[in-house]
C-alpha cells in the first residue's frame, strides 16, 4: 500500500477505461489525482466518488491553452507536480487506402499533438517539484505493423520516438524527470468495444492465448512507473500484449 502516498498525479482521458482504472488504482495507493477529460459528466462523477484526493478538469488534450489550464490548476489546487500519465486517445480502424487527409490528422492531434503537448508543460513543472515520471501510453501498433490501422499506427509511433527524446533529454539537463511508453495491444475498454461487440466474457479473458487485457493491468504497470520502485527504468517502451508482437499472429 501507498506505493504513490503523497505524489500528485495528472491523468488524461480518465473518464472511463484504462484512464479511469490508472485514476482509481493511482489513487488506493495514496496519489492526489487530477481527472483530466472531455466527459465532464464522467469525469467530475468519478472525482467526486474519489472525494477530497481527486480533481477534475475539463480539458481538451489536444489544446495548448488546456495544458495551461491544467497545469496551473494542478499547481494551485496541490501544490507540485509529480506524475502524468498520457492517456487520453482515440482509435478508428482505417488502411492507408481508407485513411484521408483529415483522418489522419484528426489522430495526430488527439494522439500525439497531446503528448507534446504535456510533455512540454510537465517538464516545466516537475522541474519546480524535483523530479517526477511521465508515462506516455503508445500502442503495440508502434511496433508491430497492422494494416488497418494506418493513422493510430503513426500518432502512436510518433509517441514512442518523442517518449524516447523526451527521456535522453531530462536526463542529460539532470532533471530528475522520467519519461516512459506503454505499449498494449486490446484493452476491454470502450473505445475498442465498439469494435469488439461489447465487453468481452470472461472465458475469453482468461483464454491464456487471448490478445486483449482487462484495464486494471494496464494500470497496475502505470502504478509501477508512477511510483519510486521503477526510477532506473528511463526512456522504455513497455509491451503488454502477451507475446502478440513476436508470435506472427
Amino acid at each position: 500500500m501507498n506505493r504513490v502516498k503523497d505524489k500528485v498525479c495528472i491523468v488524461t482521458g480518465a473518464a472511463n477505461g484504462m484512464g479511469r482504472e490508472d485514476a482509481l488504482l493511482l489513487a488506493e495507493q495514496g496519489a492526489r489525482v487530477v481527472i483530466t477529460d472531455i466527459n465532464e459528466e464522467a469525469g467530475q462523477k468519478l472525482a467526486d466518488e474519489m472525494g477530497a484526493q481527486a480533481l477534475f478538469i475539463h480539458h481538451d488534450v489536444a489544446s495548448e491553452e488546456g495544458w495551461k489550464n491544467v497545469i496551473d490548476k494542478t499547481l494551485s489546487t496541490f501544490g507540485r507536480l509529480d506524475v502524468l500519465v498520457n492517456n487520453a486517445g482515440i482509435l478508428e480502424l482505417a488502411s492507408i487506402e481508407d485513411t484521408d487527409l483529415a483522418l489522419f490528422q484528426k489522430m495526430s492531434r488527439v494522439n500525439s499533438d497531446s503528448i507534446f503537448l504535456g510533455c512540454k508543460y510537465a517538464i516545466e513543472a516537475m522541474k519546480a517539484s524535483g523530479g517526477g515520471s511521465i508515462i506516455n501510453m503508445s500502442s503495440i501498433a508502434a511496433i508491430a505493423g497492422q494494416s488497418y490501422t494506418c493513422a493510430y499506427s503513426a500518432s502512436k509511433g510518433a509517441v514512442a520516438a518523442m517518449t524516447r527524446s523526451v527521456a535522453l533529454h531530462c536526463k542529460e539537463k539532470g532533471y530528475g524527470i522520467r519519461c516512459n511508453s506503454v505499449h498494449p495491444d486490446g484493452v476491454d475498454t470502450p473505445m475498442t468495444q465498439k469494435y469488439t461487440g461489447g465487453a468481452l466474457s470472461e472465458e475469453v479473458m482468461n483464454d491464456p492465448n487471448n490478445r486483449i487485457c482487462h484495464p486494471r493491468e494496464i494500470a497496475n504497470l502505470v502504478l509501477f512507473l508512477a511510483s519510486d520502485e521503477s526510477r532506473f527504468i528511463n526512456g522504455a517502451e513497455l509491451k503488454v500484449d502477451n507475446a502478440q508482437s513476436i508470435s506472427g499472429g
